[in-house]
């Protein structure tokens, strides 16, 4: 009990940094896929690239070789679009938000592999990666 009180920071210490590993995870854990490894998946595995976001924000800018399947129009469009339920999925849109949503609705729909950019359309722009407009 003296140790404890007598080095009572170093128990603040463990506490915080316990802390700080465990809310990342209870916020969703991964944030998502880095660009680089969106373009893995898409030149190794075939993955296909679908952009969430409205049609006026794909026209103006999407990811080149991304499809876009409207966030409101996933759940009928999708197993439309990508037939293969076993093909990898990285689902984007500006910021990534309107993505997570997004594979959720993908898994439940049935496809096992869905991926969500990490910071959507603005980290595969930083990360310099191709941009088309539509």
């Amino acid at each position: 009990m003296k140790f404890i009180v007598e080095n009572w920071y170093l128990f603040v210490m463990a506490i915080g940094s316990g802390a700080m590993l465990l809310v990342p995870m209870l916020r969703g854990g991964n944030a998502g896929l880095a660009p680089a490894g969106a373009v893995q998946l898409v030149n190794r595995e075939k993955a296909v690239l679908i952009d969430v976001c409205g049609a006026d924000e794909y026209a103006a800018g999407h990811a080149v070789g991304a499809r876009n399947v409207p966030l409101a129009e996933l759940e009928t469009r999708l197993p439309s679009v990508v037939k293969n339920k076993a093909l990898p999925l990285v689902l984007l849109c500006a910021s990534g938000a309107r993505a997570q949503r997004a594979a959720a609705i993908a898994r439940k729909l049935g496809y096992a592999n869905v991926q969500v950019l990490a910071g959507g359309l603005k980290a595969w722009r930083e990360a310099s990666l191709p941009v088309e407009k539509a």
